[in-house]
């Protein structure tokens, strides 16, 4: 695995986490796959929420795609 791609990942999600938190909920950063996919786990309210695909496309993938523009998907396992 790539630390420093793991780490910038980590980093654009430190950005974000606080409005998850703020609802009860979070997000994991579980892996970097050699295709550059991020795979995440969304925890708390957010595994559960309604609105859970909405946050992951408009503002989880978003922001990570933006501040780490190496990583070509993002993808939620066990929502």
């Amino acid at each position: 695995m790539n630390q420093e791609l793991f780490d910038r990942v980590e980093s654009a999600l430190k950005t974000i986490r606080p409005y998850l938190e703020a609802d009860g909920g979070d997000v994991e950063l579980l892996e970097i796959t050699d295709e550059h996919t991020a795979m995440l786990e969304l925890k708390g309210a957010c595994s559960t929420c309604s609105m859970s695909h909405m946050t992951m496309k408009a503002g989880i993938e978003e922001t990570i795609m933006r501040a780490v523009p190496e990583i070509k998907s993002v993808h939620a396992v066990r929502m």
